[in-house]
């Protein structure tokens, strides 16, 4: 009964102490020294359980991972609510009818005459001055427009040397017109299809029978004729007020020759509200980050918290709410002191973004948002704080540790939370940037954009 006392860290009178016997002391030790040692096995038991059950349940609503990678069981954050209207137009909204051609532009205008009375069966007469009017709208067959060049070779009667015509200057080397480039280059740019469902779209609709090497030859070829404007692009996009910024991997591979070690690629994005700039690298690094945004930057960039974008000051930055969230949600998921501060910062970002979308639906005064938000911003900054204060091991990777890691990470951007709040145009979230690299990111095809894919 002592022993089990003394195990259990019951003070035990020190006369009974030294009165034990030397064998049992040494024993006594040893099931402490085994329990300790238990203890601490079970702890990194329970870390390595809730690290893996956190790799089991992410989904897009506490990650970065897109929504395509849910699995079909996920119960999204926020449900839908099933709408009281009913289906179709609602009272007020204005009908959109189909649309229709002028006389002018129709091939042919057919009129059509009622015989006879479809109530007493008499014999009709006479001209509608408002008939109904029903088009029939059809795609010529397409054929493809073959000219022919027939370059004569001559023999000189004086030297015997033999010379034959070259092609004009205006006539393409690749045998292909300009119009078959663009639509390689919409097919594969603005639509995204690969080289084979290009070279499939060229033979099946266009009667066009081409190779795939000819394919991606075609593409640089538009790549080429293109070099100019995307540059004018990129000097828009540094020289813009806000820019939001993003970047993924991408299947670059080596097509264009560059990239002979089949390296990792990374598809970057630059976006404004009028132009979507696009750049393919072989780096995710700060450089690759200052060649897409320019070095001189001094517009406001809204993007994620990624490393490759803080060289650009704080007073610049908007760090996207959407990413946040998905950081609450994730912190709010653990057990113990992490699901409280998680469902504490959640409880701010829900009463942020109710302000929020008065302001944007324009029920709500800039002036006022701004003073309704200081008090967010304090709670959110002091549970912040709080988190950060706790002791934990530089490589303990509990995921309490983990949460106070995150905890102390946000703090030291927290100036870049609130960028949106007193700018207009910048918005809380970089979701314009994450759309717009969703779709790219899917398909290896974006590379006629770039000249230089290496870069």
């Amino acid at each position: 009964m002592d022993v089990l006392c003394l195990i259990y860290g019951i003070e035990l009178p020190n006369s009974d102490w030294e009165e034990t016997p030397p064998s049992v002391k040494e024993l006594v030790e040893k099931m402490g020294q085994r329990i300790n040692q238990s203890e601490q096995e079970l702890a990194n038991k329970e870390a390595q359980i809730q690290e893996l059950l956190e790799k089991i349940n992410r989904t897009s609503n506490n990650s970065s991972s897109p929504p395509s990678s849910d699995p079909p069981n996920v119960e999204k954050a926020r449900k839908k609510k099933k709408s009281v209207k009913k289906r179709g137009g609602q009272p007020g909204h204005k009908g959109h009818s189909r649309f229709l051609y002028e006389p002018s532009e129709c091939e042919s205008v057919l009129n059509h005459h009622p015989i006879t009375c479809s109530c007493c069966g008499e014999k009709l007469s006479g001209e509608d001055a408002n008939p109904y009017r029903h088009q029939i709208v059809e795609i010529p067959p397409i054929k493809p427009i073959v000219v022919e060049h027939r370059l004569h070779q001559l023999v000189c009667d004086i030297c015997g040397t033999s010379t034959r015509a070259a092609l004009p200057l205006d006539v393409n080397p690749s045998g292909y017109g300009t119009r078959v480039v663009a639509m390689i280059a919409v097919l594969s740019g603005l639509y995204r299809h690969s080289q084979r469902m290009v070279q499939s779209a060229m033979s099946n609709v266009f009667g066009i029978p081409m190779s795939l090497g000819t394919v991606n030859k075609l593409r640089f070829e538009a790549s080429s004729a293109l070099e100019s404007i995307v540059e004018e692009a990129k000097t828009y996009v540094q020289n813009s007020r806000v820019v939001g910024a993003d970047e993924t991997s991408f299947s670059q591979g080596n097509v264009d020759g560059c990239n002979q070690k089949n390296n990792k690629a990374w598809l970057w994005v630059a976006v404004t509200p009028l132009v979507a700039f696009f750049q393919i690298t072989l780096s995710r690094c700060t450089e690759t980050a200052k060649d897409l945004l320019g070095e001189k930057f001094s517009g406001f960039l809204n993007s994620d918290r990624y490393a490759s974008y803080n060289w650009v000051s704080l007073e610049q930055r908007q760090l996207c709410w959407a990413h946040l969230k998905r950081e609450f949600i994730k912190i709010s998921e653990r057990t113990g002191v992490s699901k409280q501060i998680g469902e504490t910062l959640l409880q701010q970002q829900e009463e942020l973004f109710n302000l929020w979308y008065q302001v944007r639906d324009g029920t709500l005064k800039r002036s006022e948002f701004k003073l309704l938000v200081q008090p967010i911003r304090n709670s959110l900054k002091s549970c912040l704080e709080e988190s950060a204060n706790y002791e934990v091991g530089t490589r303990e990777k509990t995921p309490f540790a983990k949460t106070v890691r995150t905890c102390r990470q946000l703090l030291k951007v927290e100036p870049a939370l609130w960028l949106f709040v007193d700018v207009e145009d910048v918005e809380p979230t970089n979701n314009a940037a994450e759309r717009a690299i969703r779709k790219s990111g899917n398909m290896a095809t974006y590379q006629f954009w770039l000249p230089n894919t290496s870069r």
